[in-house]
Order: C-alpha cells, then structure tokens, then sequence
C-alpha cells in the first residue's frame, strides 16, 4: 500500500482550513511575534488563491469575544463566506465539516489560533472521524507560549500530522519555476511576504540581472536566467 505522506501537496490534491485568525486570539499567541503570524497567514492565504486551493475561513464567537477575522485576510477572499462557530473545536461544527467535505480533498492544510486548542482538536477528530490528512502550518499558526505550540505540533505530529510552513506550501504548490501561469504572482507575494528571500528576489533582479529599479517584473528574472 502506498504512503498517502509520501506524495507531493499539488494544487489538484489539497484543501486549505483557517481557523481563528482573529485579533482577541492572536493577543494571547506567545510563540511566534504576532506581526510575523499575521504575515504568513495572509501570504498562504494569497497563495492558495493563485493556486484556486479551496479554502475554508471559521471563526470562533466574533462578536461576543474574539473579534473579526484579520482585514487583510477578509481582503484576499472577499467574497468568502466565513463559518462562525462557537466550539472551540471547528470539528465539531457541522459547517465546517460539509464545508471540508464539499471540497473533496483528503489532504487538509491548517493555519490557526492557538496551537494547542483549535488546531489539535481540529487535527486529532478530523483524522480519527474523518479519515484527513493534515498538514499543519506551523509558522501560521501560534500557541500562548512556545511550550504550548511546541509540544502541541509534537503530540500531533505523534498522531501523524505532517508540520509544515507556508514558504513549503506554496513552493509545494509551485514545483516548477517553469510554470508561467503562476511565476509571477508566486514572485510577487515571496517579496512582499518572504523577509531575506523576497530582498534577495529584489536584488537579484536589479543586480544581477539589471532589470530596472522598483518596476522590475518577476517574469523578467526567469526570462533573464539563460537556457540549460
């Protein structure tokens, strides 16, 4: 029997989770600086929309508690139903369940508030009842320390939860430079959302292959790299 852990995430194969992303939950993250957090998750975000990644948004008492889910994740998918819930749990809403169902892929990636709570609850009943795959985000999720992320990721990861991180993701995603459909816009969130990687993307166009400052487009990089 083959190893379902062994194949690749592909953009035909995976679904995406957000659960949480909201202020009053991100108050409480310790684990992670709380701007980096928002920074990866709205980068996945925007990649699993260049890759048309089916992607499920669940908020947990916005009202009453945690506040609205991120602007600039509201901003990539505005269009988006978000499933409010009240169980810690997002396994427990039958929302989110018909929603994961509906989308027909077995490999679910996970980006949430906090680790040790809605993620592992999530991970641990949607493997157990609904026979998942999980692929947690780790750099797009956080806990309320580092031991609580920390031991978290592990205990899943006991369980057979695969961790990632969302640079993995999207180049996952990506596979092959050669992809021109999606190249550009893969370029374009790794330098608005990839630290030392998007400044050595910028400088590699300027320097390296003299295109011109600050409207340099991505393409002209992989036009620029000679033919093997």
């Amino acid at each position: 029997m083959s190893n379902p852990k062994l194949e690749v995430l592909t953009p035909q194969n995976s679904q995406l989770i957000i659960i949480d992303q909201q202020p009053q939950m991100a108050f409480g993250v310790q684990s992670i600086d709380r701007q980096v957090l928002k920074n990866n998750v709205v980068a996945l975000a925007k990649a699993a929309k260049v890759f048309n990644i089916p992607t499920t948004i669940t908020s947990v008492e916005t009202e009453s508690f945690s506040g609205y889910t991120y602007p600039e994740l509201l901003d990539v998918f505005p269009d988006h139903k978000l499933l409010e819930r009240t169980s810690m749990n997002s396994w427990d809403d039958q929302k989110v369940r018909d929603a994961l169902k509906a989308n027909g892929r077995k490999k679910v990636i996970v980006a949430g508030l906090w680790t040790e709570v809605c993620n592992t609850t999530f991970a641990l009943c949607a493997m157990l009842e609904g026979g998942y795959e999980i692929y947690m985000v780790a750099d797009a999720s956080g806990g309320t320390s580092k031991d609580a992320h920390d031991f978290s990721m592990q205990r899943m990861i006991q369980a057979g939860v695969v961790p990632v991180t969302w640079q993995q993701v999207m180049l996952e995603w990506q596979r092959d430079w050669a992809r021109r459909e999606t190249y550009d816009a893969v370029m374009a969130i790794a330098k608005e959302h990839s630290g030392a990687y998007g400044m050595g993307v910028d400088y590699a166009y300027t320097m390296v292959h003299k295109a011109q400052q600050r409207t340099a487009e991505p393409h002209e990089l992989l036009a620029a790299v000679p033919a093997r």
